[in-house]
């Protein structure tokens, strides 16, 4: 075989620190559209990038170049960045971890619809409700003390 084939989806989602509601709708969008460019100079596939006041949801596809570490950390650098300069509020800060959680090719609709019906969905249950529902369907071992 003389090529690499990968479908490598994931779906991330971070916080901002000690989950401010700090992210404004008159910005939010703004923001969203800034972190998928972070994404495509990043050589990624953004598909979508979305959220509600205290948190982002970001589904993409990585290449064999990329580790997720390094593409978190410099999507966060870089949005906290812009929001200082651009907005001017320069105590935004992003939580320290994150969570990711690979999609399979037959659920990316389903999760980008999830992702599009944030504020809907944040109307009756709060993010700590969400992630811990995401950690548990996943599997992942977690500390509680640190969600």
């Amino acid at each position: 075989m003389n090529s690499t084939h990968l479908s490598l989806h994931y779906h991330v989602i971070f916080a901002t620190k000690n989950h401010e509601r700090l992210i404004a709708p008159p910005w939010r969008c703004r923001l969203h559209a800034y972190m998928g460019g972070i994404l495509s100079s990043l050589e990624t596939v953004p598909e979508i990038v979305g959220g509600v006041d205290d948190h982002i949801h970001i589904l993409a596809g990585l290449r064999a170049i990329h580790r997720l570490a390094d593409v978190v950390r410099e999507i966060k650098s870089a949005s906290s960045r812009w929001v200082h300069d651009e907005i001017g509020l320069h105590g935004f800060a992003w939580q320290e971890g994150y969570g990711a959680f690979t999609v399979s090719p037959s659920q990316r609709e389903s999760v980008r619809h999830y992702i599009t019906g944030q504020d809907k969905h944040h109307q009756t249950r709060t993010f700590q409700e969400e992630y811990l529902e995401f950690l548990q369907k996943s599997g992942v071992d977690f500390d509680p003390r640190f969600l």
